[in-house]
């Protein structure tokens, strides 16, 4: 069963910028890509980066820490060090809001709130 989660409001996000928002114990990175926003799990799949932390260009996010780069639509790896792709997300945007679609049984408690 699907949930959904508000994350923030668009202006919390400018344009080429991403914001850390933490749930539940779950860091999580959005992103404003021209309007269009995306989100992924902050932590880099390859070390200790946050992607937050990143330098967005684009829709390509390269972490801040050894400079792997991914795709922020698909999560796709774009360069190494990077081999994992890094979780996405369904996002609606609703009166101003950053929401995700997540799977109740992933999220348990939260998404029930």
């Amino acid at each position: 069963m699907q949930s959904r989660i508000q994350l923030c409001r668009t202006a919390d996000v400018a344009n080429g910028a991403a914001l850390k928002v933490e749930i539940g114990g779950r860091a999580l990175a959005v992103f404003n890509v021209d309007g269009e926003f995306f989100v992924t799990d902050d932590a880099c799949t390859h070390g200790p980066g946050s992607l937050s932390e990143g330098c967005l260009d684009g829709d390509v996010i390269e972490c801040n820490f050894h400079g792997g780069q991914f795709n922020v639509r698909t999560g796709e790896v774009i360069s190494p060090p990077c081999m994992v792709p890094v979780k996405t997300y369904a996002v609606t945007v609703e009166h101003g809001m950053v929401i995700i679609e997540v799977l109740r049984s992933d999220w348990g408690r939260i998404a029930s709130d």
